[in-house]
C-alpha cells in the first residue's frame, strides 16, 4: 500500500508540472527526451531559447559575458509587454527578478528547469507570472565546464544523469567562491550585467547537494544578513519560505526544508543541522549586503534526475508565484533596507561597531519536525559500531537550527574611507563591485582611525588558488591630510554594508583576507615591522 502511495503522489507531481498541449519537439527538453538520462550541452540550450524566441513575442536576449573558452553566457528576459533594456524594466514599475541555474555543472536540474519554466510562461498556462515582474533566467552559468561531461562525477547523484561536467569553471575557479575576488570572467559578467545592470530585487542560485540524506527534496537558505540590513532577510525567512513551503507540498506534493547538514558522528537521531558560511564570497549571502533578497535552492542529491527536476521546478515556480503576489512588497522592502543603511552611516558614523568576524550559533527558534532518513546501528565482525541507513523517513523533534551568525570581532563604523593614489587597483576593484569612488581633486582632512598590522597570519592550505589571510593589530586614533589623486569612499552610498566588509582589515572575507594588499605588506616589511593599512577609515572631515 505504501508503494502505491509513493507512486501515486509521483504522478501528481508529474502533473503539476504538466500542459495540456503538446509541446513541438523543439521545446521538449534534453531530459524529457531521453527518460532523464541525459543533461542538456550548451549547444542544446542555446538551441532551445532559439525555439522559444521564435514562438513568443515576450523574449529578449542578451549576454552576461563570455567564458575562457568564448561561449557566450545568456540571460533571457521575459517580459509583458516585452523589455529590451533596464531604462524599460524601470518605466514599466515593475520589479525585476532573477534565476540562474548550472554554477555548478555537475548540478544540473536547475539548467532544465529554468528551461522548462521559460517554455511554461511564454507559451504554456504560467504567462500571468508576467503582469507584475519581470523575470530574468540564466539557464547556464558555467557554460564551459557543462559540456566536459563524464559518468561518476557526481557520486552522491549515483549517476542520474549518466554523464555531468564539473564544478569549476574553465580558469578552475569554483563560481560559488568568487563574489569577493571575481577572478572568474563570469562573475564579472554576473556582477556588472546583470546586478548592476538590471538591479534585480531577488537572487535565486539552483544547486545539488554534496549528500546529506535529509528528508526534503530541496532545501533553501536566505542571504545571511548578519553583516548588512535585516529586513530582507527577515521577509525572505518569515514570509516567504512558509508560504512557499506549503504551497509546494500542495501543488506539487514536495517536501521543502531548511539547508542543513547533520552527521551520525554526533549521535542519533540529530539534534541539530548546520548550514553552510556567512561569507559574501557566496553570490546569495551577497545580495543581502546589497540590500536585495538571496535564495540558496539545494536538490536532494539522492533523488533520481527526475525527482530533482520535480523538486527544483516546484520550488522555483512557488518563488514566481510569490513574487507574482508580493514582488512590489519586495521591492519596497529592498528600497526602505538601502535607505536605512545610508541613514546609520550619516547618523552612527564613529557611534557604533558592526560585526566583521562570526561564529555559527543555533536559531532561537528550533525545527519543530525535521525530516530525515532513519539510521539503525549495527556491529560488525570486528566489534566495530556502525550505523545503517534505512529507507525510513522520520520525523525528529526539536532540532537546533545553525544557522545564526555571533560577532566574534566587530569593528566601529566609519563615515568613509581614504586611500592613497598608489591604491589604484583596490579602487577599479571596489569600481567593479559598483562602489562609488572619487578622486580628489583638492585636499581633505579627515578625523579617524588608522589600523596598524602587527602580523599577517596565512592558512596553511591554499584555498580557490590564494592563501587566507587575517590581518591582526590595533587601531590608532589619526588626523591624516589627503591630496588631489587621492581616492574617497564615501559610505553613505547604497553598496555601505559590502564596502565595510571588503575594506576592515579584520573581515573574514574581505580584500584582506583574499590577499589583495599581500604585496604591499611585503614591500613594507611586515615581517620584520609593524605597518600601517592603506585605508584611513574616517568619522568626519575637517
Amino acid at each position: 500500500m505504501k508503494a502505491y502511495i509513493t507512486l501515486f503522489a509521483f504522478f501528481l507531481s508529474v502533473q503539476a508540472i504538466a500542459q495540456t498541449k503538446a509541446w513541438s519537439g523543439d521545446l521538449v527538453t534534453v531530459p524529457e527526451k531521453t527518460n532523464y538520462q541525459k543533461t542538456s550541452t550548451y549547444a542544446e540550450v542555446m538551441t532551445f531559447i532559439e525555439a522559444v524566441q521564435k514562438k513568443s513575442p515576450l523574449v529578449h536576449l542578451e549576454y552576461m559575458g563570455t567564458s575562457k573558452e568564448g561561449k557566450q553566457i545568456p540571460v533571457v528576459v521575459l517580459a509583458n509587454p516585452k523589455i529590451t533594456n533596464p531604462q524599460e524594466a524601470v518605466a514599466s514599475g515593475k520589479p525585476v527578478m532573477y534565476i540562474q541555474g548550472n554554477i555548478h555543472a555537475g548540478e544540473v536540474e536547475g539548467k532544465e528547469v529554468v528551461q522548462m519554466l521559460m517554455r511554461d510562461i511564454l507559451l504554456g498556462d504560467k504567462k500571468y507570472l508576467l503582469d507584475n515582474q519581470i523575470i530574468l533566467f540564466a539557464p547556464i552559468y558555467n557554460t564551459d565546464s557543462n559540456d566536459k561531461m563524464k559518468k561518476g562525477r557526481r557520486r552522491s547523484q549515483e549517476d542520474s544523469p549518466v554523464e555531468v561536467g564539473i564544478r569549476a569553471n574553465s580558469q578552475g575557479w569554483d563560481l560559488n567562491r568568487d563574489g569577493i575576488k571575481m577572478e572568474a570572467l563570469e562573475t564579472q559578467g554576473l556582477i556588472q550585467n546583470v546586478l548592476l545592470k538590471w538591479d534585480p530585487e531577488m537572487l535565486v542560485d539552483l544547486h545539488t547537494t554534496n549528500g546529506t540524506w535529509h528528508g526534503y527534496g530541496v532545501t533553501y537558505a536566505p542571504s545571511y544578513h548578519y553583516a548588512g540590513e535585516k529586513a530582507p532577510y527577515d521577509f525572505t525567512w518569515d514570509k516567504m519560505f512558509p508560504a512557499i513551503v506549503k504551497a509546494a507540498d500542495a501543488k506539487y506534493n514536495v517536501k521543502l526544508g531548511p539547508y542543513g547538514y547533520h552527521s551520525t558522528r554526533n549521535g542519533w537521531p540529530p539534534k541539530s543541522i548546520i548550514t553552510y558560511n556567512h561569507h559574501p564570497r557566496y553570490i546569495v549571502n551577497q545580495m543581502g549586503l546589497r540590500n536585495k533578497v538571496g535564495i540558496l535552492s539545494e536538490a536532494f542529491a539522492h533523488d533520481r534526475f527526475y525527482e530533482r527536476i520535480i523538486g527544483t521546478y516546484a520550488f522555483v515556480a512557488e518563488i514566481l508565484e510569490y513574487t507574482h503576489k508580493y514582488g512590489r512588497k519586495m521591492a519596497a522592502i529592498n528600497a526602505k533596507a538601502e535607505a536605512n543603511a545610508i541613514k546609520n552611516v550619516i547618523k552612527n558614523a564613529g557611534e557604533i561597531s558592526k560585526g566583521v568576524r562570526f561564529k555559527k550559533v543555533p536559531l532561537d527558534k528550533k525545527i519543530a519536525n525535521y525530516r530525515t532518513y532513519d539510521y539503525i546501528a549495527s556491529t560488525d565482525e570486528e566489534g566495530n559500531q556502525r550505523m545503517l541507513r534505512t529507507g525510513q523517513i522520520i520525523e525528529v523533534p526539536n532540532v537546533d537550527n545553525y544557522s545564526k551568525f555571533e560577532a566574534t570581532v566587530s569593528a566601529t563604523l566609519p563615515r568613509g574611507y581614504f586611500l592613497p593614489q598608489s591604491m589604484e587597483a583596490i579602487v577599479n576593484h571596489l569600481k567593479k563591485h559598483g562602489v562609488e569612488v572619487t578622486q580628489l581633486q583638492e585636499s581633505k582632512t579627515a578625523v579617524g582611525e588608522v589600523f596598524v598590522v602587527d602580523s599577517l597570519f596565512k592558512a596553511r592550505r591554499p584555498f580557490e588558488g590564494h592563501v587566507m589571510a587575517t590581518a591582526h593589530g590595533k587601531y590608532q586614533s589619526q588626523t591624516r591630510t589627503f591630496n588631489a589623486g587621492d581616492y574617497w569612499v564615501d559610505m553613505a552610498q547604497p553598496l555601505t554594508n559590502l564596502i565595510f566588509y571588503m575594506l576592515e582589515p579584520e573581515s573574514d572575507d574581505g580584500l584582506v583576507t583574499w590577499n589583495f594588499f599581500d604585496s604591499y605588506f611585503e614591500n613594507n616589511g611586515l615581517d620584520r615591522q609593524s605597518v600601517e593599512y592603506p585605508v584611513f577609515k574616517y568619522y568626519s572631515i575637517e
